[in-house]
Formats: C-alpha cells, structure tokens, sequence
C-alpha cells in the first residue's frame, strides 16, 4: 500500500481539530500545519497529529504550497479542519492506495455541504468538488488570494464518495469570513478588473443573487438557500467596494 501523508491546515480551530483527525486516523502521517492559533488549537494538535508545524498565515494557496513538499510520504490527502472523511470515502481512499501504481496523478472529490446545520442540496453547492488526494511532487496550488485549485502535473480521477463539509460555525463567524474573503478576492480582481462602474456595484451583485437563487435552485434549500444567496449577493458587492478602497489605499 502506499503511504500516505494527511495535511491539516488550522488557525484557531479548537473546536474542529480532535474530530478532523480523528477523521484521517488511517493516514500513516497525520501533519498539522498551524496558523499561530492562540485559542489551544496548536496544543491539542501537538497530544494528537504525528507532527504539528507553525507559519504565520498570508492566505490560502501559500500556506498550502509551503505545507506540502513538508509531507514525509509521496501521497498527500489534504483536509481542511471543517470537513470530515466519512467511512465510504475512508475506504475508497485506502482502495486507491492499495494499488502497486494509483491509476492517475490526483483525483477531485466531491463535498456535502452543511450550513446553519442544515445540508444544502441546491443554491450552487450541489456539484462542490475538490482536488484533496494527489501526489506531493506533481501537485500546486495557483497562486490567488481565495478559492486556488490545484494544478496537475498529470491526470486527474474522481472518487465516488465524498468529504462533509460544514463551512458554519455562527452567523457573525460567517460575515466576517465574508469581509475577509472579500479583501482577498479584492486584490486577485485588482489584477483583471478595468474600471469600477455601475455594473461591478449594482448588476454583477443581483446576478450572483438570480444565479443561485433561481438558476441553482436555492429556493429549494429554502431559509438556507434563501441566505446563501444573499450572502453571495454582499460578498460581490463588497468585492468591488474593498477594491474600490484598495485602489485609493484606504485598506
């Protein structure tokens, strides 16, 4: 079988850290990469990864890529603190890796999505995939400040079963993810946006409500998609506003 490397990002995640390693206990590394977690995150890592590391965080796709050439073993599984392996996809995994040769370089797995404890079946998550089980030296994350997918030196399968994922911890967590994704995403849209106009503050907000709202079905997932929605709405706004601001220096 090949051995495999399980690599946790956390920052302040005490109340996700003992379950999401739990939940990989089948890796034969189980590596914390934490983000100077001041609530005792990086302490209860330490009583139950393999091996826990500390870096400063700048975002995402960089703390990332710094974490895994650190992976003792050459197959990397990569779990953010919110999800969980379920059983199913635990033995998928272990079925891939028992293999002499895996049949392709990395695979997308897909996610079930929980928010407000609710799952969501519609509102634009429904088909929500991630690359998350991938040889380390063939693998890279693109270098933007928010949502980076992993580019591949080579083919890439899909798994059946899937990781859950409960992005939710409580409503005012949620906005201010929000407001800080909407800083990130600021300066990856510096680099295409041309200038702002009516369109990226009005038009572009709407559409991104009509979008999941109604094309994605989120009326189906009721309150919660009603909420998704919204949210989708603000975050776009907020996007161009935080831009607005970045280009006036006013951060």
């Amino acid at each position: 079988m090949q051995k495999l490397t399980a690599i946790i990002p956390a920052g302040n995640e005490i109340h996700n850290i003992e379950e999401v390693i739990a939940s990989v206990d089948f890796a034969d590394e189980i590596l914390v990469v934490d983000s100077c977690s001041t609530d005792g995150t990086f302490e209860k890592a330490q009583e139950l990864a393999t091996r826990v590391i500390q870096r400063e965080y700048g975002y995402s796709a960089s703390q990332k890529n710094w974490a895994i050439p650190q992976a003792k073993h050459e197959w990397v599984f990569l779990i953010d603190a919110d999800e969980r392996v379920t059983p199913e996809l635990r033995e998928e995994i272990i079925s891939v890796l028992s293999q002499s040769e895996p049949s392709h370089t990395a695979y997308w797995i897909g996610r079930i999505n929980y928010f407000m404890g609710e799952r969501v079946n519609y509102s634009g998550w429904r088909n929500d995939v991630v690359i998350r089980l991938f040889k380390r030296d063939f693998c890279v994350y693109e270098d933007k400040q928010v949502h980076a997918e992993i580019i591949v030196d080579g083919t890439i399968g899909k798994l059946k079963h899937k990781l859950t994922h409960n992005t939710f911890v409580t409503f005012d967590k949620f906005i201010e993810k929000m407001n800080r994704y909407a800083w990130w995403q600021a300066k990856d849209y510096d680099k295409k946006t041309g200038r702002l106009t009516p369109y990226h503050f009005i038009i572009k907000p709407f559409w991104g409500f009509f979008k999941h709202y109604i094309i994605q079905s989120g009326f189906r997932d009721g309150v919660v998609g009603f909420t998704i929605s919204t949210m989708q709405a603000y975050a776009v706004f907020m996007r161009y506003v935080k831009l607005w601001l970045l280009r006036r220096g006013r951060e």
